[in-house]
């Protein structure tokens, strides 16, 4: 039991950028702090980069190697539906993509759990519009500018019928039920925007990066909603 509780700590570890406190773990775990300082001085003992400070909480060094992930069946539910619910809903490289990600995770999962992973009786079923084709043609370039944040230039026709051309920072992608909407800071408007990929009439990477520039980020347009 001891050894499981060590892996939950590491990861909780791994995948938190900023120190947890002793008492988030504690009631993550369902232990007594005083267990996760023991805990805490026996990773520390093993040789692993843990570092602590006193209220400011756990963090591990950067490029440790740590064991394989342990997931508990509820994660590994969230993984499969996940990951299916992007092959059907995102374009054919990030349905690839799914694809090839979840073959990793199988690939260090334990013997118990790599029998059932793929097997799992959980599916993802996306209603697509007639031209689904059309509808997320242009996801793989929005998304590698949205990557590289690279300024785009686009021809867009809105809902009643009016076309117009752009120049917009991509920041955000969002999945809705039918469409995915992109937010971008439009150049054009000197405001934010949102764009939806199926009504896009053509895309092209301007090759012009952007840097980050406070009330411009994604996160800012967040804020007005």
């Amino acid at each position: 039991m001891r050894v499981l509780r060590i892996f939950a700590i590491l990861d909780r570890l791994r995948v938190h950028r900023h120190p947890i406190s002793a008492q988030l773990l504690a009631d993550a775990l369902n232990v007594s702090i005083r267990t996760i300082y023991r805990d805490m001085a026996t990773l520390q003992a093993m040789g692993a980069p843990v570092r602590g400070e006193g209220g400011v909480g756990y963090q591990i060094g950067k490029g440790y190697f740590l064991p394989p992930l342990h997931f508990d069946p509820d994660e590994l539910d969230a993984i499969v539906l996940g990951m299916r619910l992007v092959a059907a809903r995102g374009d054919g490289p990030l349905a690839d993509a799914a694809l090839r990600a979840s073959a990793k995770i199988n690939a260090v999962l334990s013997d118990e759990h790599r029998e059932t992973y793929s097997d799992r009786p959980l599916l993802a079923y996306s209603v697509q519009a007639e031209t689904a084709d059309q509808s997320i043609a242009f996801l793989s370039p929005v998304r590698a500018a949205l990557r590289e944040r690279q300024r785009l230039y686009i021809s867009y026709r809105d809902l009643k019928g009016r076309g117009s051309t752009r120049h917009i920072r991509p920041l955000g992608l969002t999945a809705f039920d039918r469409v995915w909407l992109l937010t971008a800071w439009c150049e054009t408007r000197a405001d934010f925007r949102n764009f939806r990929v199926d009504r896009m009439r053509s895309v092209e990477r301007t090759g012009e990066t952007f840097r980050r520039e406070p009330g411009k980020e994604f996160n800012d347009y967040l804020r007005t909603l």
